[in-house]
């Protein structure tokens, strides 16, 4: 048991370090943290993170109870090796920092949609806009939802997430979980922190094909495993 959870563990930190430095949602976390009070783009990114680990995990445990073992099994070898290919894939066919600048974009394009957060400040506005706020906003800092609801449905359906629903199927669904929140926490905190100015000295290319090594030996280690039934 206690080598199984140190085994999940390990995959799973490894595996999600190489998946979020120069993911998406690490750029997204970066800028944020230069825009925003950068407690609160930690907070709200973090909990994205913590809330997808758990459920891709929950996911990837349950899997083999409704699917036969040696099917998870099987799909997750594929997964590990398809995912591999992609990554090795992106690594020679994108860009360096096309990923930042096209976060940037997409960041600049949501502001701008709402009213470009403009520094018209009428105490009648902010009453009517306090008034009009979503039920959560009351509770929970806007910035902070802002940062939680990029990040949550920018990880949705994510190589990542199904990587960890693999993984969890195939591993301890525990250590998997501890692996992968480690991993999270270490990466966003390294994009907030560092904001933009490390964003742009992370090479694109190394990571991704550090990460398309992993996910391939992964895959081949998977491949050559016996399924437990």
């Amino acid at each position: 048991m206690g080598l199984s959870v140190v085994q999940g563990f390990t995959k799973s930190l490894a595996m999600t370090v190489l998946s979020e430095i120069g993911d998406k949602t690490f750029f997204a976390a970066a800028i944020l943290a230069m825009r925003h009070p950068r407690r609160l783009v930690l907070s709200g990114c973090l909990g994205a993170l913590i809330v997808m680990t758990i459920l891709s995990a929950v996911v990837g445990w349950a899997a083999p109870n409704l699917i036969p073992r040696k099917w998870t099994h099987h799909i997750t070898t594929l997964l590990f090796l398809g995912f591999g290919l992609w990554s090795l894939w992106d690594a020679f066919n994108e860009g360096e920092a096309e990923e930042l600048a096209e976060v940037e974009k997409e960041l600049d394009a949501a502001i701008k949609s709402n009213g470009g957060e403009t520094k018209e400040n009428n105490k009648d506005a902010d009453d009517r806009k306090k008034q009009s706020r979503p039920f959560l906003s009351k509770f929970f800092s806007p910035i902070l939802l802002k940062a939680f609801s990029i990040t949550f449905f920018g990880e949705w359906g994510d190589k990542s997430q199904l990587a960890t629903i693999g993984l969890a199927a195939d591993e301890n669904p525990l250590g998997v979980v501890l692996g992968g929140i480690l991993g999270q926490a270490l990466c966003t905190t390294a994009a907030v922190l560092g904001g933009k100015s490390l964003a742009t000295q992370i090479s694109e290319k190394v990571v991704a094909l550090s990460g398309g090594v992993l996910f391939i030996v992964f895959g081949i280690q998977s491949f050559l495993s016996t399924v437990e039934s």
